[in-house]
């Protein structure tokens, strides 16, 4: 059950932001935000932490802050596995997405995780 509310959440946080930056970051309809969120979860499931893992040097060296661009480039890696219906402008774009999807996602988690 969980791993379907984090993939209806991502589709409509990538809808979301999608509107607020339509030319940075392009999400060609619903069903596409859809097999996007599924991509990034079945990813950051299989690959994500096999790339934490080699990263975690550098991770202990900026103190975290390389996760960022972990996720960024998970991101990115789902856009080139959906195809042109979903892109970004750039890289940056890309690392903006994954913070703020994180912290919509975070506080949406601590919404529903009260008594």
């Amino acid at each position: 059950m969980r791993f379907l509310t984090t993939v209806l959440v991502d589709t409509i946080l990538f809808m979301a932001i999608s509107g607020f930056f339509p030319a940075d970051f392009y999400v060609a309809s619903v069903g596409i935000a859809f097999l996007a969120a599924l991509v990034l979860a079945v990813l950051n499931w299989l690959v994500r932490p096999i790339i934490t893992i080699l990263s975690l040097p550098i991770n202990l060296m900026t103190l975290g802050l390389f996760t960022l661009v972990i996720n960024g480039l998970m991101l990115e890696l789902t856009a080139v596995i959906v195809g042109a219906g979903f892109r970004f402008s750039s890289f940056w774009m890309a690392i903006l997405v994954a913070v703020l999807m994180s912290i919509v996602s975070w506080i949406i988690a601590e919404y529903f995780q009260r008594p």
